[in-house]
């Protein structure tokens, strides 16, 4: 569906008992909320009302010019929370998502019942600079984010996925390459621009950060750090899995994530 926010278009998509705990998911850059489809039967099997939203500039969501920031991104959540009267909600975001989730839970606190980030980070990767302007300035001469759509996808799997499931490969690649050169360099400015490790240990939410312990973008150290500067914080690591662990072994993603979710709900 689509909700107008501030003079353009977000794509969402709500699903489950009205009366279900609410779990918001946010995607990862050059992905869309169709990332998560691994994630939806054991959670509307539980009980759990799904909202995915669609970044500014990825999927159905309109694309807007300039360089994003996180507090930005995090504001486009809480439009979308607001507008469909979702008071609070259990957050679940990957890579820039959970960059995102970060940012949610540094300014609306309040809005959050537990919050689960995977492979992502707590700053910017200032080491990578090099490589992501040379990314960004590919997108900007081919308008396109086909010229990057393979080695992406080869970056968030390992070599043993493709074989396996070469349809669901081949859908992540198309998204990779249909996303939007706005969307793309609008995020990739807000990755390059943020750093929450100051205000990570002042949050109050419980908080479970989960990663694959083969991705070389976020790696599982940088992952562990992060939970480490929440109070709190929890850490699980997935086997044999790159950047997208909930596609490549939705199995033990699932597992983890849906124990975390039932451990939350007991506690509430």
């Amino acid at each position: 569906m689509l909700l107008s926010l501030a003079g353009r278009r977000l794509h969402y998509d709500l699903v489950g008992p009205e009366g279900g705990p609410v779990v918001c998911m946010t995607h990862s850059l050059a992905s869309d909320s169709g990332m998560w489809a691994e994630q939806m039967p054991p959670l509307l099997q539980a009980g759990f009302r799904v909202l995915r939203i669609d970044m500014r500039g990825h999927g159905g969501s309109d694309p807007v010019a300039g360089d994003y920031t996180m507090k930005t991104l995090a504001g486009d959540v809480a439009g979308v929370l607001d507008a469909l009267s979702l008071p609070r909600v259990h957050y679940i975001g990957l890579s820039i998502g959970g960059m995102i989730g970060q940012a949610f839970a540094i300014e609306y606190a309040a809005k959050l019942i537990s919050a689960l980030w995977s492979d992502t980070l707590p700053s910017s990767p200032t080491s990578a600079a090099a490589l992501w302007d040379e990314r960004m300035n590919t997108v900007r001469r081919a308008n396109s984010l086909e010229p990057l759509a393979a080695g992406t996808v080869e970056r968030w799997f390992t070599d043993a996925f493709k074989p396996r499931k070469p349809a669901r490969w081949k859908q992540i690649r198309d998204t990779v390459a249909a996303t939007t050169p706005a969307g793309y360099l609008g995020c990739s400015a807000a990755i390059m621009n943020f750093d929450f490790t100051a205000q990570l240990p002042a949050l109050r939410v419980p908080t479970l950060v989960v990663c694959g312990a083969d991705d070389p973008g976020t790696p599982a150290s940088e992952n562990r750090r992060l939970a480490g500067l929440v109070p709190g914080g929890r850490y699980e690591e997935i086997a044999d899995a790159r950047h997208f662990p909930n596609v490549e072994h939705p199995e033990a993603f699932n597992r983890i994530m849906m124990g975390w979710l039932e451990t939350q709900h007991h506690a509430r």
